[in-house]
């Protein structure tokens, strides 16, 4: 799909406008924010998926569940752009940058000359360690998530007389563990640590969640490293440990993403873990923005940069970019958030917890409705509230704070009173 086929034509010095290269949700939140504040120039968004820019969370929840077709990933439906001048180049890759000519040159053997290029390639899977793929990551059977192609592959291959092993207990795993769990597959979930999501949400929370997938049927093998997944008799997947073979119709690979960062490397940007921008996004070249996964953003709340792979800073960041073209004063000054629904556990986590912070339970965990803070030298560095709702964006303001432990704990304390 490509709604301009009259963007192949030479450009113009009246026709330098923004092109966004990248067709996630901070890429639409982008265009919509420039439009909304008056921005006139043209817009250009350069996207490799053939796909109207949608939202990625819910491939892993939703749309592998069933509540939520396609059409409704969309923040914005394809009139909205048409409507707006937004020209969509879909299902077109942006093979390089010229900085100094501000041209990017497309799959399609035509190039777009721009004033602001904003870069939201977003991230890949992972499929492998540092040094190599992991052996049989290409077989048949054989699935990662990150785009809506992903979600339709393994939607159509769940069923309930099959076999899921996933690899990895991170987010996407354990979320789709637990939609491939509702539909009926036997699910094992392989992973090297010893409680998942430890490295994101420390143990307290990792060992619930574990419980949780536990009780719902989830065959969960911890301590288990993956050596490769091999072809085994009648059509079968094996995926390969150091404590034997485990047989799989299905298998899930979600070992983390790696940012697609090589259109920054080949422009000359500054590129760490993401490509470096300042706190408007501006990055080494002050032509070029970059938002979303691939940001490592200067964060002025924090006092330092970070990349954040989450649903809500992508919209943030799209605005922000957008903010910045726009020539106003904003800055990157907000707290990560996220969110997970898993079985009947649905979650907010705002703040910005280190792996030495301490976890403050407020409730009992096992009754499955609870809060957890965490506190570095007595002041609340981050919180998360577990089925219990309408309570975040208070949660948000207690950043921050210096409450003692033993008021947090206590439940006899009116929260919106701390």
């Amino acid at each position: 799909m490509d709604e301009a086929a009259s963007s192949a034509r030479p450009t113009t010095q009246q026709d330098l406008g923004t092109v966004v290269v990248g067709g996630g949700l901070a890429a639409a939140h982008c265009v919509r924010a420039l439009r909304d504040g008056g921005y006139t120039k043209a817009v250009t968004i350069i996207a490799t998926e053939d796909e109207v820019p949608y939202e990625r969370p819910p491939l892993s929840k939703e749309f592998l569940q069933g509540s939520k077709p396609a059409e409704d990933l969309a923040p914005f439906p394809a009139d909205w752009y048409a409507e707006n001048k937004v020209v969509l180049r879909l299902g077109i890759t942006a093979e390089s940058v010229d900085a100094a000519a501000k041209r990017v040159e497309l799959s399609d053997s035509s190039s777009i000359d721009y004033e602001h290029l904003v870069l939201a390639t977003g991230c890949r899977s992972r499929l492998g360690g540092r040094d190599a793929n992991m052996p049989g990551w290409d077989l048949p059977g054989v699935h990662t998530l990150r785009s809506l192609e992903d979600a339709r592959g393994l939607k159509d291959h769940l069923v309930s007389d099959k076999t899921l092993v996933i690899i990895g207990a991170g987010w996407i795993g354990m979320e789709v563990g637990a939609s491939a769990r509702a539909a009926g597959l036997e699910v094992t979930v392989l992973t090297p640590d010893e409680v998942p999501l430890s490295t994101a949400m420390g143990t307290d929370f990792g060992s619930h969640v574990a419980q949780l997938h536990i009780a719902n049927g989830v065959q969960c093998r911890f301590g288990t490293k993956v050596s490769g997944i091999g072809q085994g008799i009648e059509g079968k997947l094996l995926v390969q440990t150091g404590t034997g073979d485990i047989p799989a119709d299905l298998v899930l690979l979600a070992i983390g993403a790696v940012p697609n960062n090589e259109l920054a490397v080949a422009a000359g940007l500054e590129v760490g873990t993401g490509v470096v921008v300042d706190a408007h996004l501006r990055s080494s070249d002050p032509s070029i923005l970059a938002m979303g996964d691939i940001a490592e953003a200067y964060n002025t709340t924090l006092g330092r940069t970070m990349r954040v792979e989450h649903w809500d800073n992508a919209i943030r960041q799209g605005k922000l970019a957008a903010a910045t073209i726009l020539g106003r004063d904003e800055s990157y000054d907000w707290l990560p958030y996220f969110f997970t629904d898993q079985f009947d556990l649905g979650m907010e986590y705002v703040g910005d917890r280190q792996p030495d912070d301490e976890a403050v339970v407020r409730g009992k965990m096992a009754s499955g409705e609870f809060i957890i803070f965490w506190v570095r030298e007595g002041t609340i560095t981050a919180a998360m509230n577990v089925n219990i709702w309408d309570v975040n964006d208070h949660l948000r303001s207690m950043i921050g704070k210096a409450i003692p432990v033993a008021t947090l704990q206590d439940t006899g304390n009116d929260l919106l009173s701390l």
